[in-house]
């Protein structure tokens, strides 16, 4: 029961630390909270159920639902954040927008929804189970590990293998001078928003597949979650957010199945408090936050 709860808890860790870390992306890069996330994870999870419902295969639904909510993501840039960044007044104005952006999509989400539950169709993604050591094992969930690693994987990659990769965390450790290196740090804006957003917009359908339920709210609970992970693991650490991400889902999980209801946020919170206080800079952190580090 404990080895089958904990395997539960990696699973739902790995979607944590997949949106989470679309957050610290956009924090490491832009220096700015982007609270309009957890609704890019809403709008990811809407297009992919009504791409599915339209008739079109998980698989390109999926797609669909990347690059709608990535480019969901670089509209909140240019309308909420861009002005602000060219003012040099981003921080606390940025809170300000997001917060806008995302009442504005949630917004629109109740309407289209008429605040009803919305589900995937029976079978979209096959029921089909596996036993391996005594572990009852979905092979959604196995999709879902297998899917989560392989971009976390790809964007470790990004980050730290590529032109691109070295390009944003120039920007992020100093704009002024990566533009006298040739760096364009409008188009590095733009792309880490793209991703941000992509990520959020899979981790949507994986949630809504998972719990074969969508509706406007459910990305606040999500938000909420990427903060506590993006501050364990260090803002701005990729290595950091994947850690807390896996550690808080299977805490969450235990938390859920063999405490009283109702104590698991207090002991998640209990624990971020804790952590601060022996490190004040997260798990993985450091005092410079950018995204170069791993």
């Amino acid at each position: 029961m404990l080895a089958q709860q904990i395997m539960n808890g990696l699973v739902a860790g790995a979607v944590y630390a997949l949106f989470a870390l679309g957050f610290t992306l956009v924090f490491g890069v832009h220096r700015i909270l982007n609270l309009a996330h957890g609704a890019l994870l809403m709008a990811g999870a809407f297009i992919g159920l009504y791409a599915v419902l339209a008739g079109i295969p998980l698989w390109f639904a999926i797609i669909l639902a990347m690059v709608g909510a990535g480019t969901l993501s670089v509209l909140i840039d240019v309308l909420a954040f861009r002005r602000l960044r060219a003012s040099g007044q981003a921080e606390f104005g940025a809170i300000i927008s997001s917060i806008g952006a995302n009442l504005v999509l949630v917004s629109i989400a109740q309407r289209i929804s008429e605040t009803k539950v919305l589900r995937f169709p029976f079978a979209t993604f096959p029921v089909v189970f596996y036993r391996f050591w005594g572990l009852r094992v979905s092979l959604l969930q196995l999709a879902i590990a297998g899917s989560v690693a392989f971009l976390l994987g790809l964007l470790s990659w990004l980050i730290f293998h590529t032109s691109l990769g070295r390009q944003v965390r120039a920007v992020a450790g100093n704009p002024r001078a990566a533009v006298l290196l040739g760096v364009n740090p409008d188009a590095i804006y733009l792309r880490t928003f793209f991703l941000s957003g992509a990520m959020a917009g899979l981790a949507g359908v994986l949630v809504g597949l998972s719990f074969n339920s969508v509706h406007f709210m459910m990305g606040e609970p999500y938000l909420l979650r990427a903060f506590v992970v993006v501050i364990l693991g260090g803002l701005g650490s990729i290595a950091g957010a994947v850690v807390a991400g896996m550690g808080l889902g299977v805490l969450q999980t235990l938390a859920t199945a063999y405490l009283p209801s109702g104590l698991t946020d207090t002991i998640i919170f209990s624990l971020l408090f804790l952590v601060l206080m022996v490190r004040p800079n997260g798990l993985f952190g450091v005092a410079n936050t950018g995204v170069g580090r791993r």
